[in-house]
């Protein structure tokens, strides 16, 4: 689907390397505090041997470049990252409105306490906030918040 000049399309087997990329530069440039817990080889082997083959994995494409993706699992936004160019353009509002528009009973996420513009993100799209922690259950133990949204009356997702 061309969404404003994004193609936002499934991922396949060839997307992995490029998918990680952004991955990588997304989580780089807007957690620079959290300690990642794994090696950028082990995120790339990750994503192209296990993600994109046996998750609902979308990217987003301008000009024939990956700047975003996304991981849906079950009920859960377990993915959501735009290259650092690229954010603050729409792209994660086309996101989050396809992932409404494929799990239209509701969806959950974590993101990290300390990363307030994905909090004010997620709060703008109608997720609440129901948990914190203080990280001892995720790899990097970093206190997060586990965010759930459920549609309401009147909800119409458009991608």
């Amino acid at each position: 689907m061309d969404t404003d000049g994004f193609l936002i399309r499934r991922a396949e087997a060839a997307d992995g390397g490029p998918v990680a990329e952004v991955w990588l530069r997304s989580y780089d440039a807007a957690l620079p505090t959290v300690r990642r817990a794994h090696s950028d080889d082990a995120v790339r082997a990750y994503i192209t041997e296990v993600v994109v083959p046996a998750q609902e994995t979308w990217l987003a494409e301008r000009d024939g470049s990956v700047v975003g993706m996304m991981v849906l699992d079950q009920d859960w936004l377990s993915q959501l990252y735009l290259a650092p160019d690229w954010r603050g353009k729409g792209l994660g509002d086309r996101l989050v409105a396809l992932a409404k528009e494929r799990r239209p009973d509701g969806l959950q996420l974590w993101t990290f306490q300390v990363n307030g513009p994905a909090q004010r993100f997620y709060q703008r799209h109608g997720f609440v906030e129901v948990e914190r922690t203080d990280g001892r259950d995720n790899e990097e133990r970093e206190p997060d918040i586990r965010y759930v949204w459920r549609p309401t009356a009147g909800d119409t997702p458009h991608p």
